[in-house]
């Protein structure tokens, strides 16, 4: 079963719907550079009213460590997901199971970046380009993802209800990871699209079997 994520969550409601239509993992964004930006207290308010078994993600970018140290304490998010020029080593140094993006809007250049981080519990290969920071809507090359990684695959990049079930047919990840493909506007969730997307994933699920 493909697992999903839905990131960029800045209220409440709108983290406690994706997790009631069955989303696996909520995304926390805690760079500067994102329009999704939570602060410490949203985070953890968000974080609190989710309901067992789903997993909070806290998004970072090229942030200081005693950053991310002090969001961990003060949320205690499940895993930890880093978008930037982080090294596998830098990552791994809170002791937290991580997330590593991979910027595939570089096409074939960025494929030596998908075995550079052996320490991340998986990758998310997301459309956007080296540098730029995610949400951006961008998919990229979905045939350019090797069929055989280390680590687990989460896709990302302009995934929305309409093409998710062809995303999932060719590259079959181990999950999905979507934002602006269920938002009425950066950071606001639409229900409709929400449920769309989940039913979709769920349907590509049952047709691939």
């Amino acid at each position: 079963m493909t697992r999903i994520k839905c990131c960029g969550m800045t209220r409440v409601e709108d983290a406690v719907l994706a997790a009631e239509l069955g989303a696996d993992a909520v995304g926390l964004i805690f760079t500067a550079r994102s329009r999704r930006r939570v602060d410490v207290d949203q985070a953890r308010a968000i974080a609190r009213a989710l309901p067992p078994m789903v997993t909070t993600v806290a998004l970072f970018m090229d942030e200081d460590a005693a950053f991310v140290d002090e969001v961990i304490a003060s949320v205690q998010p499940g895993l930890l997901q880093f978008h930037g020029a982080e090294r596998d080593d830098w990552c791994a140094q809170f002791g937290r199971p991580y997330l590593k993006a991979v910027a595939m809007g570089e096409g074939d250049h960025a494929l030596p970046r998908l075995r550079a981080f052996p320490g991340a519990a998986g990758l998310v290969l997301d459309g956007h380009g080296l540098g730029e920071a995610g949400g951006s809507g961008k998919a990229f090359d979905w045939s350019l993802t090797p069929r055989e990684l280390a680590r687990p695959v989460i896709l990302a990049g302009g995934l929305h209800a309409g093409n998710v079930a062809d995303a999932i047919r060719v590259v079959r990840p181990w999950g999905v990871d979507v934002s602006s493909g269920i938002e009425s506007a950066p950071g606001i969730k639409d229900p409709s699209r929400l449920a769309a997307f989940v039913a979709a994933v769920r349907a590509a699920d049952a047709t691939h079997v």
